[in-house]
């Protein structure tokens, strides 16, 4: 598949165009592929759609959004858009996102003018360039029994690991304490700087998680994993367009208490970090007993 013949793109720049119900009220949907529950990184584009709607052309520089139940999947989602300030720089932004009076997430917003000052940034990590790795339907392949939701998923970002994924090291029984993703969408974007950093708002919260199994040998799908997001924090430091290879390197430098904490950066394929993330999540694992007698 070329990235012009896919549909899944569309059916993502769907999602972020929400109906305008009344002021400050904006109303999303969900895709025909959904699993159980409202996929976190939605959540976190459309609600950043909302909130960006709502402040002209200052452009966003963080966002940090907190989980609180699980979304409907048959049901559309209203994000509610509370104005905490405008100025002449800065702006803030309250989002809460409900279905039926019920609160599934709140996001604090703030954006700013683009201004001169002191720049620098951490080493982008060497890796292969994305043309010479294989896209993630090739990784997938032989895995279509063991992790259908995967398989089956809405797949609007191209993504290509640069090191072996975690279903693929479940299988060599090796251990790895940071991924490195090379991530663009699937197709052109439109030229509209929103719609850029809300894909890459919805591209965050895919593979975040995966060191925090990765470093104890675990993978999705294979093994009893119950994992849900509880808080997802995103920092624009350089303006981006997400239709170019852009690289996400996370890590997890803690888990405990039955939560996990991973960070993640995206470089552009010039090695600057356009954006930083930070994501907890509860991660429970429930390994196979053991016979009786072992």
């Amino acid at each position: 598949m070329t990235r012009s013949d896919t549909k899944d793109l569309d059916v993502l720049l769907g999602l972020l165009d929400l109906e305008q119900v009344e002021e400050n009220v904006f109303r999303g949907g969900h895709p025909p592929q959904v699993g159980s529950r409202t996929f976190g990184g939605q959540l976190v584009a459309q609600a950043l759609v909302a909130a960006g709607r709502t402040v002209g052309d200052r452009p966003v520089h963080a966002i940090n959004a907190h989980f609180i139940r699980g979304g409907d999947v048959k049901r559309p989602i209203d994000y509610h858009v509370v104005t905490h300030r405008d100025g002449r720089d800065f702006a803030n932004r309250m989002v809460t996102a409900c279905q039926d009076e019920q609160e599934l997430f709140v996001m604090l917003a703030a954006f700013q003018r683009w201004g001169k000052g002191l720049e620098h940034s951490v080493t982008v990590p060497e890796v292969p360039l994305p043309e010479a790795l294989p896209p993630i339907g090739e990784r997938l392949r032989g895995f279509e029994d063991q992790l259908p939701h995967f398989v089956g998923a809405l797949k609007p970002i191209d993504m290509r690991y640069a090191n072996d994924p975690a279903w693929v090291l479940r299988g060599t029984g090796e251990k790895l304490g940071h991924n490195r993703v090379w991530m663009r969408a699937d197709g052109q974007l439109p030229d509209a700087p929103l719609l850029h950093v809300a894909t890459l708002a919805y591209a965050s919260d895919t593979t975040v998680l995966d060191s925090i199994l990765t470093t104890h040998g675990l993978s999705w799908g294979l093994d009893r994993i119950v994992a849900a997001t509880v808080n997802h924090s995103i920092w624009f430091h350089r303006p981006l367009r997400f239709d170019e290879w852009h690289l996400y390197a996370t890590e997890s430098p803690v888990a405990a208490g039955s939560r996990g904490m991973a960070t993640g950066r995206y470089f552009t394929i010039e090695g600057e970090l356009v954006a930083t993330v930070v994501q907890e999540g509860l991660i429970r694992h429930f390994p196979p007993r053991r016979p009786s007698g072992s």
